[in-house]
């Protein structure tokens, strides 16, 4: 199923204090075009400048996410990109008066919330996925997070956190499907132990903190008197210990294992750095910022890898297009047709196959003692992939005349008993009946042919 990308239907602000700076922050969140991903505009700064969401951009991971470019920092973004992946957006441009987001109460709710409100519009350009077709894993020594990738139809993920801790040891979270992230994880808030929390004041280190932005966790004894002098370094009312959960009482949960849903909730905003919405399980052994990019970069790396290799092929599976489909489209016909079938198209990309048998009749003049398949029959064969890819968009007869042909070069012989997989892109939008595509041709992983092409696309007569 072709899924569209999204952006905001309007534009929308978030205002707050900045966790760690204590800086006041405004950030407007404003519908961007397709293909432009979520970016960070700093309009505090002379000429505006831009920071991609990017995991290469990462800087530091020790109190949040930081990104910083040619010396300009964002940081603590990891929540606001967490509710733009979980409310399924692509494409929006997010200005920001200062170096970091709002922490509001540590959770993703009032971006959701205000998503809600702003509204979602689809855009023309398809969403490109990145699936998840054999396990990916990484090990962080230095902090023992273990983050896995498998295989999935969705968006899905399995949490694990462990702390040497009384109170809070071992935690799960799932979420079966990101469609889920408003209702399951969206409110679910940061968190920090008394002893941290003790250690970043005394180091003026959460200069925006209060104790409404996190769950407080106490794992230890405290005096009465104690607990007074952490509620007025917040400016807040006198709190107490809930006795069973070992929690300030200044907050309930929303679930028995918030803890471990925000983490979950926070591996979803790290990874939103690998640039894709990801089809895949993600299961997580003490996650942290650290870990969490580090995996993302691996599966950057991944995509990279897979966009450049050759297309799955499954041939059990049912064709895009038949043989019956492609004789609609193409007027190819014996000895000369050279497409079996289509396993995959969008509107600039399509995969075909073809077949390689003895029984070719090329095959009885090229060469008799050692068969090897013409290459210009393959510069054939990807133009009439290509054919299908630009007459598969278009209502009515069409015909495809090549009129140029560049960068041809053959890499390996094509002999009886190869599969071909043809993969076929447009590289730039058709205008006034011209098709530039770029084509690969592959046997099993190993490109054989590639070229560019140039197509008139003419429509028929009523007489033909």
């Amino acid at each position: 199923m072709v899924v569209k990308q999204k952006t905001l239907a309007n534009s929308f602000k978030i205002e707050g204090k900045g966790l760690h700076t204590g800086v006041q922050v405004t950030m407007n969140f404003i519908p961007a075009p397709e293909n432009h991903g979520f970016k960070f505009k700093r309009v505090d700064i002379e000429n505006h400048p831009i920071i991609e969401a990017n995991v290469d951009l990462v800087i530091d991971t020790s109190r949040g996410t930081l990104l910083e470019k040619n010396g300009v920092r964002i940081g603590t973004i990891e929540h606001a990109l967490a509710a733009l992946i979980g409310m399924d957006l692509d494409n929006v441009l997010i200005e920001v008066n200062n170096e970091e987001a709002p922490i509001i109460d540590g959770s993703s709710k009032y971006f959701v919330e205000a998503i809600e409100k702003a509204g979602i519009v689809e855009q023309n350009a398809e969403r490109e996925y990145f699936e998840i077709t054999e396990k990916i894993e990484i090990f962080d020594e230095k902090s023992g997070g273990n983050l896995i990738a498998l295989p999935d139809n969705d968006y899905s993920l399995n949490i694990m956190i462990s702390f040497n801790s009384n109170v809070l040891k071992n935690q799960f979270a799932t979420l079966n499907s990101i469609s889920n992230f408003k209702d399951e994880i969206a409110n679910c808030r940061t968190f920090v132990f008394l002893h941290e929390l003790e250690f970043l004041l005394k180091n003026n280190l959460i200069k925006g903190g209060d104790l409404d932005n996190a769950i407080v966790i106490v794992d230890r004894e405290i005096e009465r008197e104690e607990l007074d002098r952490l509620a007025d370094l917040f400016a807040h009312e006198r709190v107490e210990v809930k006795p069973q959960q070992g929690i300030f009482n200044n907050v309930d949960l929303h679930f028995d294992n918030e803890c471990a849903r925000h983490k979950l909730l926070d591996v979803i905003g790290d990874l939103a750095l690998c640039g894709k919405h990801i089809k895949g399980r993600i299961i997580a052994t003490k996650p942290g910022h650290r870990p969490n990019t580090i995996f993302a970069k691996a599966l950057k790396k991944a995509y990279k890898k897979s966009v450049g290799g050759a297309p799955k092929y499954d041939p059990n599976a049912e064709p895009i297009m038949d043989l019956k489909r492609i004789k609609e489209l193409l007027p190819h016909r014996y000895p000369f047709l050279m497409v079996d079938k289509v396993i995959s198209i969008s509107n600039n990309e399509i995969v075909g196959i073809k077949n390689v048998t003895v029984n070719e009749p090329f095959f009885q003049g090229h060469f008799p003692d050692e068969p090897v398949m013409p290459g210009v029959l393959m510069i054939e064969a990807m133009a009439q992939v290509g054919g299908l890819l630009v007459l598969n968009s278009h209502e009515g007869k069409f015909s495809t005349y090549f009129i140029r042909i560049d960068n041809v070069k053959f890499r390996k012989k094509v002999v009886p008993g190869d599969v071909l997989i043809f993969k076929i892109k447009l590289t730039s939008p058709i205008r006034r009946g011209i098709a530039n595509v770029k084509g690969l041709v592959y046997v099993g992983n190993k490109v054989v042919a590639e070229g560019e092409f140039m197509a008139q696309i003419v429509k028929q007569s009523e007489n033909n």
